[in-house]
C-alpha cells in the first residue's frame, strides 16, 4: 500500500471528514470518498476523489464556491480556507496596480455575467496568466463556464487532498 492511502485509511472518520471538507466543501463528495475506504493505493484514492468531484449539482457548486475568496483578494470570510487560499494565490502579485485593477474589474464583470465568483486553480499561475484566463472565460456561454468552474474546483480539491493526506 502507498503512503498517502495508508495514512488516510488510518485516520479516524471524523478527522478524515474534516480534512476532506477543507478540500471541497461538498458533503456528497466527502461521503463518497469516505465510503471507499480503505484504499488499496494512492491511485485508487486520487481516482475516487476525482471521479466523485466530476459533477456537481447547483447547490454543491454554490456551497463549494462559498469557501473561495475572489482572485486577487485575501480570504476574509470564516468559511474561506485561508491558509490554502494564500498559498494558492501566491502568484497573484498585488503590487502591480494595473493587474490588480484589471483583476478587480474582471471579477466584477464575471460576477455580473455568471452570478458567482470567478474561480481558477491559481496555484502555479502568475497574475497575468490568471487575468488572461478570466478574460477568456468571460466569453464562455453559461454551460461551458459552469463546466470550467467545476473542473477548476476539482483541480483545487485534488491539489488540497494531496496536501492533507
Amino acid at each position: 500500500m502507498s503512503a498517502a492511502a495508508e495514512a488516510f485509511n488510518a485516520l479516524p472518520e471524523d478527522e478524515a471528514r474534516a480534512r476532506l471538507e477543507t478540500c471541497l466543501a461538498v458533503p456528497r463528495w466527502v461521503d463518497d470518498v469516505l465510503a471507499a475506504r480503505p484504499f488499496r493505493d494512492d491511485a485508487s484514492l486520487w481516482g475516487r476523489a476525482e471521479q466523485a468531484a466530476a459533477h456537481l449539482d447547483d447547490a454543491e457548486l454554490e456551497a463549494a464556491l462559498s469557501r473561495h475568496p475572489r482572485i486577487g483578494e485575501r480570504p476574509t470570510e470564516p468559511g474561506h480556507e485561508a491558509a490554502f487560499s494564500r498559498r494558492e494565490q501566491s502568484g497573484v502579485d498585488g503590487t502591480d496596480p494595473e493587474v490588480a485593477r484589471r483583476l478587480a474589474e474582471g471579477n466584477r464583470a464575471y460576477e455580473q455575467r455568471f452570478d458567482r465568483v470567478f474561480l481558477i486553480r491559481a496555484a502555479g499561475r502568475s497574475a497575468h496568466e490568471i487575468l488572461g484566463e478570466l478574460e477568456r472565460r468571460l466569453q464562455n456561454d453559461d454551460a461551458t463556464e459552469r463546466d470550467e468552474t467545476v473542473t477548476q474546483l476539482r483541480e483545487i480539491a485534488m491539489l488540497r487532498l494531496r496536501q492533507v493526506v
